[in-house]
């Protein structure tokens, strides 16, 4: 191949660098959370995590420099990326990136601040337009899908990420929790009454993980309250690590896509949630399950880890679709 060919080739793969790959940063800032809250309870390594947490940044800086030259060399591709039904919901992927790597640094005050507030600005402006762009856009039933709570439900994370207990934190944690439930039933009637789900997105059935795990820990943390409602939020992200688990044949022959990464987020926002209801009632059986979450987390990064990277070698990833 001449120098000619490698440069289109280059070229070809920024252009179609795909948004869905803040997923991975979303993926292993989840694991550095969980295994920080794990050292916290059993005490393993601090320098592991200190580690895990700049794998973490290194990793969003690289994603965001390479999406950043996509943004000012090829803005038709990214206009086509937020007008997409499916696509757009992966736009908030980078402010929930910035709120996990705002909690990974935040015993560095300033740095902490501003990750926290640039997050702020995109998760809040992102939140109006998703839900502007499913107002005035004809969405179809299956174009929804899991995905569809990130961008809304995300809100949630907004309260992890902050340092404070402010009023306005619960603006976010009521938003969240409002649209958690809307969407749930939107897609959970989708599922049950219309098309299955395409293979590629499959994976995406694992986010139902997450809204109450995040839920739970940003309601114990705005009320330090394990109370009825926080039972119920942690009782349900329970239910739904059982179900997706009773369904585990429904995963074993997947064809490797990038939505394999929505294995991790969920899983880690699980294993968080049980080692907090540790923390609070000592209860030895929430430490078991946050535990096993946990080494079920590792499997999935160092799988889906495997894949990727395989991926990228092959070309398979920064492909027109």
């Amino acid at each position: 191949m001449d120098q000619v060919d490698i440069t289109k080739n280059q070229i070809s793969k920024i252009s179609n660098f795909p948004i869905m790959l803040y997923a991975v940063v979303m993926g292993l800032g989840g694991l550095t959370l969980a295994y920080e809250k794990l050292n916290l309870a059993v005490q393993i390594s601090d320098f592991l995590f200190e580690i895990l947490r700049l794998i973490t940044s290194l990793v969003f800086v690289i994603i965001t420099i390479i999406y950043s030259i996509k943004i000012i060399k090829y803005k038709e591709e990214i206009k086509a990326e937020i007008n997409h039904p499916i696509k757009i919901n992966f736009f908030a992927a980078f402010a929930i990136s910035l709120f996990l790597l705002a909690a990974l640094w935040r015993d560095i005050g300033t740095l902490h601040s501003v990750l926290f507030y640039i997050a702020l600005i995109f998760q809040t402006f992102f939140t109006f337009y998703v839900i502007a762009f499913w107002i005035n856009k004809n969405m179809l039933i299956n174009h929804s899908n899991p995905a569809w709570f990130i961008p809304i439900v995300g809100n949630l994370i907004v309260v992890i990420a902050s340092e404070s207990k402010s009023e306005f934190l619960w603006y976010y944690f009521s938003i969240g929790v409002f649209f958690w439930i809307v969407l749930f039933t939107i897609i959970f009637y989708r599922i049950i009454f219309h098309d299955q789900l395409a293979q590629k997105f499959m994976p995406t059935l694992f986010i139902f993980i997450a809204p109450p795990a995040v839920a739970f820990l940003g309601y114990m943390k705005l009320t330090g309250s394990f109370d009825a409602f926080a039972h119920i939020l942690l009782n349900l992200t329970l239910f739904f690590v059982g179900l997706i688990f009773f369904m585990y044949k429904n995963f074993m022959k997947l064809k490797f896509f990038l939505s394999w990464w929505a294995f991790t987020f969920p899983t880690a926002a699980a294993s968080i949630a049980f080692i907090r209801a540790y923390e609070l009632n000592k209860g030895d059986i929430f430490l078991c399950f946050g535990i096993l979450a946990f080494i079920f987390l590792l499997f999935f990064i160092g799988i889906v880890g495997y894949f990727t990277v395989k991926a990228i070698k092959n070309s398979e990833i920064c492909v027109a679709e």
